[in-house]
């Protein structure tokens, strides 16, 4: 019989690529921050493409709810090849009301329901050929560029969440920020995490080798990062 290709233990890089480039991959994002903060924005820049939630339509003001609610849109994006079922996960209502006590509450129930059903399909006996996977892989926590310390609902969230799942801090519309302001309220926020021991992703328990602590100290130092997004053009002159 004549063999398809060269057998040997180099060639198990390229079987598990073909393999996993068939399946595609899956990434569960969940964005958690005040209103007005621009987070559908960021994720519709990040991906290039509209990801996040319908906005309202043209004209009319989008209702804050009462209570902390949950709505995830999924979408399969195409890049070369490389298929990737995205769920945009968000949190309209979260530090919207006046009191905001355990307002976290129904994003941490959220979140370990996912676990729990991702294991409920795994310790079947008759299980699925491909799981499918809603657990929530990060969650990009959007902090006002307010310039001064983190406020006791950011830091409540975070070391609730942390506990559970990968958290990111990230300072919203970090264009409002002179360098200055930024470079300060960015050491601020590492006092604030440091202090009140929140471990935020990546994890100093999660680095494995020299290499990898050395490229996650890199990252740890820019954390949180200062994003801005924008999902339209404008052509001046």
């Amino acid at each position: 019989c004549q063999l398809f290709g060269y057998v040997g233990i180099e060639a198990v890089l390229d079987q598990m690529k073909i393999k996993t480039m068939k399946t595609g991959f899956e990434f569960n994002i969940m964005v958690v921050g005040q209103s007005g903060l621009g987070k559908s924005t960021m994720v519709n820049t990040l991906f290039k493409s509209k990801v996040s939630r319908k906005a309202s339509q043209p004209g009319q003001e989008e209702r804050i709810p009462k209570t902390v609610q949950l709505q995830s849109v999924t979408h399969v994006i195409e890049e070369k090849g490389v298929k990737m079922k995205l769920t945009v996960t968000d949190t309209p209502g979260f530090g919207d009301q006046i009191n905001n006590e355990n307002c976290w509450d129904p994003i941490i129930k959220y979140i370990n329901e996912q676990y729990e059903r991702y294991l409920r399909e795994e310790i079947v006996i008759t299980r699925k050929r491909k799981i499918p996977d809603t657990r929530v892989h990060g969650c990009v926590y959007f902090v006002p560029p307010t310039g001064h310390w983190l406020r006791p609902l950011d830091l409540e969230f975070m070391r609730r969440l942390s506990r559970i799942v990968n958290v990111v801090p990230v300072i919203a519309k970090a264009d409002t920020l002179t360098l200055e302001e930024r470079a300060e309220f960015k050491q601020r926020i590492q006092e604030d995490l440091k202090t009140h021991a929140i471990s935020v992703y990546p994890q100093e328990d999660f680095d494995q080798d020299l290499d990898d602590r050395a490229l996650n100290d890199r990252i740890r130092e820019k954390i949180p990062f200062a994003v801005v997004g924008a999902d339209q053009e404008h052509q001046v002159n």
